[in-house]
């Protein structure tokens, strides 16, 4: 089986070059400045210390290189799915099997739609950081977790040291990884690296906010959660308040994070990048128009970084806090 990785940057050519170093036939699609970038092969490596090196894989800079691929997986930024869908689809295969590996919701239905054939949606639970030209680190721990299908080659991805957890429901997954990925702006508001941002008590707060405001639309909503970290996601607001101290005795395996891991959200910010917020944050937002709600907090976060991009602006905790406070009206 071929395997095409559209979107070669952080997530894609990590995952890409994992399975390619276990022996999978893969090709990268992307743009010409990451054929560039990847021209001298892949350097992986892992917070355990793992590190792997490839050769350079085969690379394609457009969707033709899809041609043939028994699986595609999908790894662009969330804003360019239905973009991706008008180019892949006369180039697949008809037995092909796609899965998005995005952030958000929605993406697997927006590419289903545009490719007018099912879409098997998937999650990376973990976080992958630029270490330089060809040199990815994943920097976090977390897992693939994706639908379920018989074409998913199974042992490939276990023998890539990237087991797959399939579940006959990705909605509770996908909305539990979203509950953690609204860190994404608070840590690119910050400036500062993830651990260090989440061993900082007032930007736990921050998070905790943002995290209740979706809990109770998702509550509302009738939407269940996934269990990905050993605490239910209910409990989550209560664990980042707590102080220092008890938050490192109680919950010490969220600062297992490699000391310069950052958010993608950052990272866009620190590219001048469009941040992925739409996918995020802007999906509590529809969540909470759909309820007739309101999401204050989300919407204020995402107006702090949209600002951000124009003025870039380094928060401090307390003053992010209070601004989110008063978001909320109290």
């Amino acid at each position: 089986m071929r395997i095409a990785i559209y979107g070669a940057g952080l997530i894609g050519a990590y995952v890409g070059g994992r399975l390619a170093a276990a022996g999978g036939d893969v090709v990268l699609i992307g743009r010409a400045r990451s054929r560039a970038a990847l021209a001298g092969g892949l350097t992986l490596t892992d917070y355990t210390g793992a590190r792997i090196t490839t050769l350079p894989l085969p690379f394609a800079e457009g969707s033709e290189g899809a041609a043939g691929a028994g699986l595609v997986l999908i790894c662009v930024k969330s804003r360019a799915s239905a973009a991706v869908a008008r180019e892949l689809g006369p180039h697949l295969a008809p037995g092909a099997l796609v899965v998005s590996l995005q952030n958000g919701i929605g993406n697997a239905a927006v590419l289903a739609e545009g490719l007018g054939r099912p879409v098997l949606p998937g999650m990376v639970g973990f976080n992958v950081a630029d270490q330089g030209p060809g040199h990815f680190h994943q920097g976090s721990q977390g897992g693939l977790h994706m639908g379920v299908d018989p074409r998913l080659p199974l042992d490939l991805f276990a023998r890539a040291g990237l087991p797959l957890t399939l579940h006959a429901d990705m909605a509770p997954v996908l909305w539990s990884k979203l509950l953690m990925n609204l860190n994404n702006a608070v840590n690119a508001l910050s400036g500062l690296p993830l651990r260090e941002e989440l061993a900082t008590r007032d930007f736990r707060r921050c998070l905790a906010l943002a995290q209740e405001e979706l809990l109770a639309l998702c509550a509302e909503a009738g939407q269940p959660l996934a269990r990905l970290t050993p605490l239910p996601a209910a409990f989550l607001p209560k664990v980042l308040r707590l102080p220092d101290p008890l938050f490192r005795l109680i919950a010490g395996n969220m600062l297992k994070i490699d000391p310069l891991a950052r958010s993608s959200m950052a990272d866009d910010l620190a590219s001048a990048r469009p941040p992925e917020l739409d996918a995020l944050n802007g999906e509590v937002a529809r969540l909470a128009a759909r309820l007739n709600r309101t999401a204050p907090v989300n919407a204020r976060l995402s107006r702090l970084v949209e600002d951000a991009t124009t003025t870039p602006d380094r928060w401090s905790g307390e003053a992010l806090l209070a601004d989110l406070q008063r978001a909320r009206g109290g």
